[in-house]
């Protein structure tokens, strides 16, 4: 694995997707969006973009490029958005013209706002069938993953204009939110969809020990706070999941945790023994997390070590594999087959 460095000075990049060009757009978490250019170079922020809330973990999150973008030019970012109570998660979308986005509406708010600066979660991810799913971190609050009257920990799938589609599981339910996919997570900050499979898979943050690989299901309740390989920040225990059978059980469990950020499943000719592997940036492990995965289960695990923070993952066109590095001086990491590169971490 050859790593180089495609660009720098980003301020906490947060969430990166490929233009068809093959140049990428890139979000700050303050509340600015870049284009990189294929030779590195960096755009000015780009205008159009919402107002952020941008404090603690919250700001400018993850960015989708919609599948007809070639015609469409449509782009879906996430974000903390500020409001009355404090503030949540927000999904909006725009065109993307040459140096701003046109038109901007938000389609979905995490409901209700409320204060405090952690766990947004914020992944994108665009289905097979067109639809939509959000990750929702529970804002820091705990029991509210386990009230589906709220959006809080919860999975979100929606239609591209926000309305609701067919098939989510307490559409019909009175007092439920009828967006919510599955609930009881804690903060989703890793998600994509397995292009061999079309199954939705998620990396989530556990609290002091325990971070999780769960497949979303339909109406599934993943047991936050309730249950946990982890236990509280203040030591205090929590009950493992397998005393409460009714909760759906992680397929993997870390602790030490990975605090994972970032997902793809990789297909490019760079390194075809990854083909299939689902790639989980590491903010805590400092690396990529490459998962073998076959019949729902992990069936080996390789740690790609980068000596950074790594908030989020893609693939190229060429098969090369572009990360994000979480830091006030934050990089856009290039990582591509052939002999070490010069300053590479491998």
């Amino acid at each position: 694995v050859a790593v180089s460095t495609l660009a720098g000075g980003l301020i906490h990049p947060w969430g990166l997707d490929v233009l068809p060009d093959g140049r990428l757009l890139v979000t700050e978490r303050p509340g600015r969006l870049r284009v990189v250019g294929t030779d590195g170079s960096l755009s000015d922020p780009l205008g159009g973009t919402p107002e952020v809330f941008a404090e603690g973990q919250g700001g400018l999150l993850d960015v989708a490029l919609d599948p007809d973008f070639r015609s469409n030019r449509t782009v879906y970012l996430s974000f903390a958005e500020p409001g009355e109570g404090g503030a949540s998660t927000a999904l909006g979308r725009g065109r993307l013209a040459d140096d701003r986005i046109e038109g901007f509406e938000v389609i979905f708010r995490q409901q209700p706002k409320v204060p405090g600066p952690n766990h947004f979660g914020g992944r994108i991810v665009v289905a097979p069938d067109g639809t939509l799913f959000l990750a929702l971190g529970e804002r820091f609050k705990f029991d509210p993953a386990q009230d589906l009257a709220n959006h809080l920990g919860t999975i979100v799938r929606i239609r591209p204009d926000g309305s609701v589609p067919d098939g989510n599981p307490f559409a019909n339910r009175s007092g439920a939110r009828p967006e919510i996919w599955s609930y009881g997570h804690r903060n989703i900050e890793a998600a994509a969809i397995d292009p061999a499979s079309g199954s939705l898979w998620v990396a989530e943050m556990g609290p002091r020990g325990g971070d999780e690989l769960n497949r979303p299901e339909a109406g599934r309740n993943y047991g936050w706070p309730l249950v946990s390989r982890g236990r509280h920040y203040d030591g205090r225990d929590i009950p493992d999941p397998s005393a409460r059978p009714e909760f759906t059980g992680a397929v993997r469990y870390w602790t030490p945790v990975i605090s994972p950020s970032g997902m793809v499943f990789y297909g490019g000719d760079q390194f075809p023994a990854w083909t299939g592997s689902a790639l989980i940036g590491g903010l805590t492990s400092k690396g990529i997390v490459r998962l073998t995965i076959a019949d729902g289960a992990v069936t080996d695990e390789e740690r790609i070590p980068l000596d950074a923070r790594i908030r989020d993952v893609a693939v190229a066109a060429d098969g090369a594999v572009y990360v994000l590095t979480d830091a006030e001086d934050g990089r856009v990491l290039r990582l591509g087959a052939g002999p070490r590169a010069e300053g590479s971490s491998r």
